[in-house]
């Protein structure tokens, strides 16, 4: 079939060179590490409750870079664990993705397992939205702690930290999951609007109505954890709309 040079040139204006169409799905069953890209992480392949499936902690680099911060610096000095997905552009859509986190050996009092996905991720792999589980939250004891056990950020600015000062509870829910086991997340965006749903559930966990960046915010998709957590990712699916 012979298309018009106009019609060519309209394609050119649509997809340059190196650009991903956004109508290109994409699915990794992450049984190896191809097609990720660590930042300040290790990835390596495993079995995981009898799944193939990609085991992820922080790098000794990172590791040694943190142990170097002051005490009590907080947010100062801060380390973004990615594992960038190679080739994907994305802006609206669903990504779908099976993991598990859990708090690594020596963490902290106040490690929670931190494990999710990052999402319109900019080259400097430090500017994203996110959302992300606390497992050990999920069947706490403690009421105040299961209402932290979802949560959506926006770095470098909305930090978990700032959001939950400025606009408590707006931003994280209480949603039935545990530590080191699978967990289903499905993340739809739409424009400046982002749902959340675990496990299946045919309502959303946590619903953010103002995405930080905006409503034409596009960039990459990356698997994201907390350097105290030892991460696990199976099956993950991208549909960009």
């Amino acid at each position: 079939m012979k298309i018009p040079l106009r019609g060519l040139a309209r394609l050119v204006l649509l997809f340059p060179a190196g650009l991903t169409p956004l109508a290109a799905q994409k699915t990794l069953p992450l049984a190896s590490a191809d097609g990720l890209k660590p930042t300040n992480a290790v990835a390596s392949a495993v079995t995981f409750l009898g799944r193939p499936a990609i085991r992820a902690t922080i790098s000794p680099e990172a590791a040694k870079k943190l142990a170097a911060r002051a005490p009590g610096a907080g947010e100062a000095g801060r380390l973004d664990h990615l594992l960038m997905v190679e080739g994907v552009e994305f802006s609206n859509g669903t990504i779908e993705v099976d993991l598990a986190g859990e708090p690594g050996a020596g963490a902290g009092a106040g490690a929670r397992g931190f494990v999710g996905v990052a999402f319109r991720v900019q080259p400097d792999g430090g500017t994203y939205d996110c959302f992300y589980v606390r497992p050990t939250n999920g069947r706490a004891e403690d009421q105040e702690r299961r209402n932290h056990t979802t949560q959506y950020i926006s770095h470098p600015e909305h930090t978990w930290f700032r959001l939950r000062e400025k606009t408590p509870s707006r931003y994280e829910s209480w949603v039935d999951i545990g530590p080191a086991e699978w967990v289903h997340l499905k993340i739809d965006v739409q424009g400046d609007k982002a749902r959340l749903f675990v496990n299946g559930a045919g309502q959303p966990a946590l619903i953010v109505n103002d995405v930080k960046t905006g409503a034409a915010g596009r960039g990459g998709v990356a698997l994201w954890f907390e350097g105290s957590t030892i991460a696990h990712y199976a099956d993950l699916k991208i549909t960009p709309r």
